[in-house]
């Protein structure tokens, strides 16, 4: 009969092992004891602030010499230093320590102890009227126990529907991190862009000068032969000058952006780097809209986070409902017992036990009413986010076409420009016009290059915001970048 006992607590300990490998591995919202149900609390990640994304939780050690830095370089590098991204890692990190406390109340709890007792005891004071050698002191006697302990809840179906909730919880855990990635690579990719558009806007003013100091030497050569007037000397004059200040800051701007792309990537600010992309422009292939909301529904990251959290919650509904159900207990030990370690005999106990809440004191019901509020603000947050994807992937087609009309109208705009500053040059060489003309045809090149640079800018980013908005940043970046 003790062998069958002891196989059947053996056997009631593992009961719960089957279904517990059959459960996700998630995070848990609220951890419990066996004895107190606790309210549902359900993990909600909140997006990081975007300034995490700017900069870098690991820095590289500077390294002589210059870095090259391609586009997809930068991106790697992003999504292994930046703070946004590592900061991330870490809350799933603790959602997957919550899950574990979760689990841990479904089951098997064993420890062991040893224990050795020595008493002496006096019968009256427990009102027995016996002596023993005519006392009624007894002892002192030794108890000698070495046994190991088992509790269990075999049913709780409150328990089991929160670790069903804390899957959902560590899946959309996952997701947001996920979506965190998808962030990196947009705000490198952005500040990798910005490089390059400085980075054009420095070669053009460097260009612009260029022409100015000659047109200045022309001026001075014109002066000199007497076919132009004083004034035409000193507003060329003034031009190169002022050409000469947009270079210096333009190499300014241009430190500024390395650096901010360089915390952005784990880079030191006192690393020098070279930009080996260019990124020049390329059409993007046509996409169907309704084709591309219905792959941002089924890729999107955040979406698909929200997804997760809404089914947590409602299942944190049927959790609070639980707490009114019965739950099974079952509590355990073996072990020997006796005088001393020679003389103690083998003992055991197994006990099973249903608990049957009768009266809270309304304690569910204000659990039920809590989960519920949440659940219905996360289904509005849901329905909210469902739109908003929609706005995005709209706005993204939409910044895409414009961006590529205005990049279009720009290269025309250059073109035109360069005529109009090439045809004030031989106006002025050939003493029909002033220096005026050839300045404000200066000043037109000057804008036309700018609003190039700008047009071109724009469509890289509106690309990647495109992709961003498909879900499909991380994957895809190179692709969109260069049209397809």
């Amino acid at each position: 009969m003790r062998t069958k006992a002891v196989l059947l607590l053996a056997f009631l300990s593992m009961a719960v092992l089957p279904l517990a490998a059959q459960l996700p591995l998630a995070s848990s919202s609220t951890g419990s004891s066996n004895e107190q149900q606790q309210a549902p609390q359900p993990v909600i990640q909140s997006p990081l602030p975007l300034e995490q994304f700017s900069g870098s939780g690991i820095v590289d050690k500077p390294v002589p010499g210059v870095i090259k830095l391609s586009l997809l370089d930068a991106l790697d590098r992003g999504l292994k230093h930046n703070l946004g991204l590592l900061l991330s890692q870490e809350q799933t990190g603790a959602a997957r320590a919550q899950y574990l406390r979760s689990l841990s109340e479904l089951l098997p709890h064993i420890s062991g102890r040893a224990s050795e007792t020595v008493q002496q005891i006096n019968l009256a004071a427990f009102g027995l009227p016996f002596t023993v050698n005519g006392s009624t002191i007894v002892g002192p006697f030794a108890v000698f126990d070495v046994r190991s302990v088992m509790t269990e809840r075999l049913l709780d179906f409150s328990a089991l529907n929160r670790l069903r909730s804390a899957a959902e919880n560590e899946k959309a855990a996952k997701l947001t991190l996920q979506d965190a990635r998808e962030l990196v690579v947009l705000v490198v990719g952005n500040e990798y862009l910005l490089a390059v558009a400085n980075a054009a806007r420095l070669q053009s003013a460097r260009a612009q000068l260029s022409t100015a100091q000659a047109i200045f030497q022309r001026a001075q050569d014109m002066k000199k032969a007497g076919v132009v007037a004083g004034i035409d000397v000193l507003r060329s004059q003034v031009e190169m000058q002022s050409r000469q200040q947009l270079v210096l800051a333009a190499e300014n701007q241009l430190q500024k952006q390395m650096m901010v792309l360089a915390r952005t990537i784990g880079l030191p600010v006192s690393q020098q780097f070279e930009l080996t992309d260019t990124v020049p422009y390329a059409p993007v292939q046509e996409l169907n809209l309704e084709e591309a909301l219905a792959h941002a529904y089924a890729r999107r990251p955040e979406y698909l986070a929200a997804a997760s959290r809404m089914r947590a919650a409602e299942l944190q509904v049927k959790a609070a409902h639980g707490e009114a159900l019965p739950t099974l207990d079952l509590n355990g030990d073996y072990g020997v017992i006796g005088r001393n370690g020679p003389t103690a005999g083998q003992s055991y106990s197994v006990a099973a036990g249903v608990r049957v809440p009768l009266f809270q004191g309304g304690k569910v019901k204000a659990d039920v009413l809590q989960a519920q509020s949440n659940l219905n603000q996360i289904k509005s947050q849901f329905e909210d986010l469902r739109s908003r994807v929609e706005f995005e992937v709209r706005s993204a087609l939409l910044d895409v076409n414009t961006a590529e009309q205005q990049v279009a109208v720009a290269r025309q705009s250059i073109d035109l420009a360069a005529e109009q500053l090439k045809q004030a040059q031989d106006r002025y060489s050939s003493g029909v016009s002033g220096s005026l003309e050839v300045v404000q045809a200066q000043e037109a090149v000057a804008g036309a290059n700018e609003t190039y640079i700008q047009a071109l800018y724009l469509n890289n980013v509106a690309k990647l915001t495109l992709a961003r908005a498909l879900g499909v940043a991380e994957q895809q970046t190179r692709a969109f970048l260069q049209g397809r």
